[in-house]
């Protein structure tokens, strides 16, 4: 299996603040032969945290996606 190879860009829906986790539209898209397109609302701390659980997340599909041809 090919080492999955994903960036992410991430819209702030709801900013955090010291009181509460924001919510944030993270978009993650990967490189062949994962070349896909994921978009995931997150609630997180950070923008950076939020981006990090959503190429987490679209790796993980990735990785469980059934391989063509089985």
């Amino acid at each position: 299996m090919a080492q999955v190879l994903a960036s992410a860009v991430v819209d702030v829906i709801k900013p955090a603040t010291p009181q509460r986790i924001g919510n944030f539209r993270v978009e993650v898209w990967g490189k062949e032969p994962y070349d896909y397109v994921r978009v995931y609302e997150i609630l997180a701390k950070s923008d950076t945290i939020a981006a990090q659980e959503g190429i987490s997340r679209f790796v993980y599909e990735m990785e469980t996606m059934p391989v063509e041809g089985n």
